[in-house]
């Protein structure tokens, strides 16, 4: 019996977390760092602890979505 009730993988599987942790969507963290312009990975991870107060696993999860072209949170 198959069921369309799978977990995220990767990155996405941090997404609940960080929306109810941060109180913002994920497309929310997606623009700031869209915004933040052509930064490397870590510059972008530093951005998001010293600026949002992010914790490292989840905004090294939020940038490695983001550069990956993962931009929306999995359905629940």
């Amino acid at each position: 019996m198959a069921t369309n009730t799978q977990k995220p993988k990767g990155p996405a599987s941090y997404f609940p977390s960080i929306e109810k942790n941060y109180g913002q969507p994920i497309e929310h963290w997606m623009k700031v760092l869209k915004k933040a312009g052509p930064l490397k990975h870590m510059e972008l991870v530093s951005l998001l602890k010293a600026e949002h107060g992010i914790g490292h696993g989840h905004a090294n999860a939020l940038v490695a979505a983001f550069l990956s072209g993962e931009k929306k949170a999995p359905a629940r």
